[in-house]
């Protein structure tokens, strides 16, 4: 498993389809993750450390993880099959349980867990973006800094 970070969510075009991207922490392959609008606005209001008036489903979760005493321990994105990516939640109790990786992502940055992806999820559908790129990169993160939930039609 490698150690990913999240860089950041945006809207490709010309499908207006949302997508996370993932970037390993000790190379320099990307993960992109076709999401739905609602989880990429959860996962840059988190990003962006806004606070919604009331808790979103996923600000709900981690109530509730707190309120059981019990903790995110990863996210492993685990899987890539016919086009649709898996992830399982790990918990402290070693309990896991399969989930979208959009809806995981959202929660790993609501608590701080770290968010992993095997080898060859990262080999079939990661994109290489070597250091000389890196300028395209800090482009896409001045361009990730500026969004917000009203750019995916969706306000808090």
């Amino acid at each position: 498993m490698k150690h990913m970070e999240v860089v950041g969510v945006r809207v490709e075009m010309p499908s207006n389809q949302p997508i996370v991207l993932l970037k390993e922490t000790d190379g320099e392959r990307y993960l992109p993750i076709w999401i739905g609008a609602v989880e990429a606005t959860a996962i840059a209001l988190a990003q962006q450390g806004v606070v919604p008036a009331r808790p979103l489903t996923h600000d709900l979760f981690r109530d509730v993880l707190d309120a059981m005493d019990a903790t995110l321990s990863t996210v492993n994105i685990t899987a890539l099959s016919e086009g649709i990516f898996y992830a399982e939640l790990v918990f402290s109790n070693g309990v896991e349980v399969s989930a979208r990786p959009s809806d995981s992502i959202a929660l790993a940055l609501r608590t701080g867990a770290p968010i992993y992806a095997r080898e060859d999820v990262i080999t079939e559908a990661g994109v290489p973006i070597p250091d000389d790129q890196e300028d395209e990169v800090e482009k896409f993160r001045a361009f990730l800094d500026e969004i917000t939930p009203e750019d995916f039609g969706r306000t808090t």
